[in-house]
C-alpha cells in the first residue's frame, strides 16, 4: 500500500519505534514461532495468527475480523506464502484503522470555528489523566495556543494539586476550587475565565471514578449542561484517556464510560512499558471512536498525535 512510503518526521518517529518496541518484538518473536516450517498461510497458520493476536490484546472481535480478512486474501490467492504475511496483516490492521481514524494529523491542531475549544476528559484514576492533560495543555502552549485548565476533579485533593504542579510547569493559568466542590461549578468558572482572558483551549478534567454509573453519568451530564451555559455547543470534545498496559481491563473501562456519556476521542497511555500496544487497534475498532492522542514515554513531549500510518509501520518495522 503506497500510503508506507510516506517520509514521517524523525524525531517523533523514533519515540514512537521506542515505544510500541516491547509490543512488537514479542508479537513478532511469536509469530515466527507460529510460521516455522511452513511455506504457505493455511488454517493452522491463521488458527496460531488468532491465538497471537487475541494475547496481544487486540480483542476477540477485532481478532476475528482480521482473520476474516486474511482468509479472503488467501481463497483469492491459494499459494500465499507465509513470508507474505507480514506485509498482509500490516495492510488489513492499517485499512481496519482506517474505518475509524480519518484522519491524518501529524499536528496538534484545533478546529478554527471553535473557540474557545473545549475538552472535556475523563477517565478513572491511575490511568495517567492528569498527565495527559498536562502534556496536551504543553502541546497546544507550543503550538501558540492559549490555554485555560479546569480541575474539576474535586473529588480528590490530590487531583487539583497535580494539576496546579502541570499548570506551572507549562506556565498556563487553571481554575481551581477546594476539595468537594460541585465540579459543574468549576467547570462554568474555568469557560468564564476563559471568555474573558479570550483563550482558545480549555481542558477540563473530572472526577476518575466508576463506582456508580449512575452517579457518573449524572455528574458528567451536569457538567456538560452547565458548561452551555457559558459556551452554546461545549464540550466540543469527551477524551476518554485509557491506561494501553492494562490491555483488557481498558476495554472495560471504555464500555463503562461509553455507557455512561457520549465519548467522541481517545486517548491511550503508557504504550512504551508494555507489550500490549495491540489494544490501541482493538479499543478504535470496537467502539468505532477514534485515537486522537497516544503516550509513547514519561517525557513531555511523549504524548503523539495518534498517526494511524505511523503507528503501523512502527508496529511492523
Amino acid at each position: 500500500m503506497s500510503f508506507f512510503k510516506r517520509i514521517f518526521s524523525s524525531e517523533k518517529k523514533e519515540s514512537l519505534d521506542k515505544g510500541l518496541e516491547k509490543t512488537k518484538t514479542t508479537f513478532f518473536s511469536k509469530l515466527t514461532k507460529a510460521v516455522a516450517g511452513k511455506s504457505k498461510v493455511d488454517d493452522e497458520v491463521l488458527d496460531n495468527l488468532e491465538e497471537i493476536l487475541v494475547a496481544s490484546d487486540v480483542g476477540v472481535d477485532t481478532t476475528l475480523k482480521i482473520i476474516k480478512r486474511i482468509e479472503k486474501r488467501v481463497s483469492e490467492d491459494k499459494y500465499l506464502g507465509t513470508d507474505e504475511l507480514n506485509q498482509i496483516l500490516r495492510e488489513e490492521i492499517a485499512a481496519l484503522l482506517s474505518e475509524t481514524n480519518t484522519g491524518n494529523d501529524s499536528e496538534f491542531e484545533i478546529p478554527k470555528d471553535k473557540k474557545p475549544y473545549v475538552i472535556m476528559v475523563v477517565g478513572v484514576n491511575g490511568v495517567g489523566k492528569t498527565t495527559t492533560i498536562g502534556k496536551l495543555a504543553y502541546q497546544f502552549n507550543k503550538a501558540g495556543y492559549k490555554v485555560v485548565l479546569g480541575a474539576a476533579d474535586t473529588f480528590r485533593a490530590a487531583a487539583i494539586d497535580q494539576l496546579q504542579i502541570w499548570a506551572d510547569r507549562v506556565g498556563i493559568p487553571i481554575v481551581k476550587q477546594q476539595m468537594g466542590s460541585d465540579p459543574a461549578s468549576v467547570a462554568f468558572d474555568t469557560l468564564k475565565s476563559a471568555l474573558t482572558q479570550n483563550a482558545d483551549v480549555v481542558i477540563i478534567d473530572t472526577a476518575g471514578r466508576l463506582h456508580n454509573k449512575v452517579n457518573l453519568m449524572n455528574e458528567l451530564t451536569k457538567v456538560k449542561r452547565v458548561m452551555q451555559k457559558v459556551v452554546e455547543d461545549a464540550p466540543h470534545d469527551v477524551m476518554l484517556v485509557l491506561d494501553g498496559s492494562t490491555g483488557q481491563n481498558a476495554f472495560e473501562q471504555a464500555k463503562q464510560f461509553t455507557a455512561a456519556t457520549e465519548v467522541t476521542s481517545l486517548a491511550v497511555t503508557k504504550l512504551d512499558g508494555t507489550a500490549k500496544g495491540g489494544v490501541v487497534i482493538g479499543i478504535s475498532d470496537q467502539f468505532q471512536i477514534p485515537v486522537k492522542y497516544i503516550g509513547v514515554g514519561e517525557g513531555i513531549e511523549d504524548l503523539q498525535v495518534f498517526n494511524k500510518f505511523e503507528f503501523v509501520d512502527s508496529f511492523f518495522k
